[in-house]
């Protein structure tokens, strides 16, 4: 029997970072994602496979029951390790799909490049959640961490809001469909960003976020969300950028790489890589090409 599953990928519009400590986040289901089919087969075993969106096959190996159950790691093996411990940590929520089978043959297929870093961790996640019937959020916080809101955008079809109130999840869809929506453009800057890591130096400046930072963010969530007109959207989205380039003690990507362009930059979530949001009245595709960033998707062609 051939199981087929799927998920969507993410985009975090705003509330970077903060959302970790509760901050009420504006996330993009996107368009691109992730599926995974699963077949029965004898042996005791997983053969996994992974493709990128141009066919190619980025990981392979096979995974024996016991490395899940033994969550066993292998040396240098970095993609393997995650992967088992994915696996171990679904096992301890669901001992049955290793008890009850003699193994899978499990195939991964992305629709987008891997490198644009729209989630093929938290798709993943999401989907082996959906394979094994168990909480796609307790698996991602006991195997790789982060707020959720990918998770949550994996598994929804509109944009959302998602905030953490007291270790619960607030998830709500919302209509962001504003009339400027032509003039939003996703720009990916040609390196890929790990979450890990960007949480991890958030983490390290985190005595220096107050309520207070985490309360403007609010705000300026819902007021982007409300917006009517560009000049709002674009204003509120200024006011952002500098809030989260205060708490982290960082230049906006605006001033450091973008500063001739015409219009509003903006990062999206782990600073330094992935996409970056592009305000602009005419379609800046040439402009970034000039700065040598091909990757320029019409908002929508990118979001649900």
């Amino acid at each position: 029997m051939k199981q087929t599953f799927y998920s969507h990928g993410k985009l975090l519009l705003t509330g970077e970072y903060l959302v970790l400590d509760g901050a009420l986040a504006l996330a993009l289901p996107t368009k691109y994602g992730q599926d995974l089919v699963v077949e029965n087969i004898e042996g005791q075993i997983i053969n996994w496979k992974s493709f990128d969106s141009d066919g190619t096959i980025w990981y392979e190996d096979l995974i024996s029951f016991d490395n899940i159950r033994e969550k066993t790691h292998c040396e240098g093996k970095a993609i393997r390790n995650t992967l088992v411990t994915i696996l171990h940590e679904a096992f301890l929520l669901d001992s049955d799909f290793l008890t009850n089978s003699t193994g899978y043959n499990i195939t991964t297929s992305l629709s987008f490049p891997r490198i644009w870093g729209l989630g093929t961790s938290s798709t993943l996640i999401n989907n082996v959640a959906q394979w094994l019937q168990i909480d796609a959020f307790i698996l991602l916080n006991n195997s790789f961490g982060g707020s959720g809101y990918d998770i949550a955008c994996a598994q929804n079809d509109s944009a959302i809001t998602y905030q953490l109130e007291n270790g619960n999840v607030s998830i709500n869809k919302i209509n962001f469909k504003p009339n400027f929506l032509k003039s939003l453009y996703f720009v990916y800057l040609n390196k890929k960003q790990s979450s890990k890591e960007s949480i991890e130096a958030y983490r390290n400046k985190k005595e220096s976020v107050i309520q207070v930072q985490i309360n403007s963010i609010n705000v300026i969530t819902k007021a982007i969300i409300g917006a009517t007109t560009i000049e709002r959207f674009t204003k509120e989205i200024e006011k952002h950028e500098n809030l989260i380039a205060a708490v982290l003690e960082m230049r906006t990507i605006g001033e450091t790489t973008f500063s001739d362009f015409n219009g509003t930059i903006k990062s999206l979530g782990g600073w330094g890589g992935d996409f970056v949001l592009a305000v602009a009245s005419e379609n800046p595709t040439v402009y970034f090409a000039s700065k040598g960033f091909t990757t320029v998707i019409p908002y929508h062609e990118m979001v649900l």
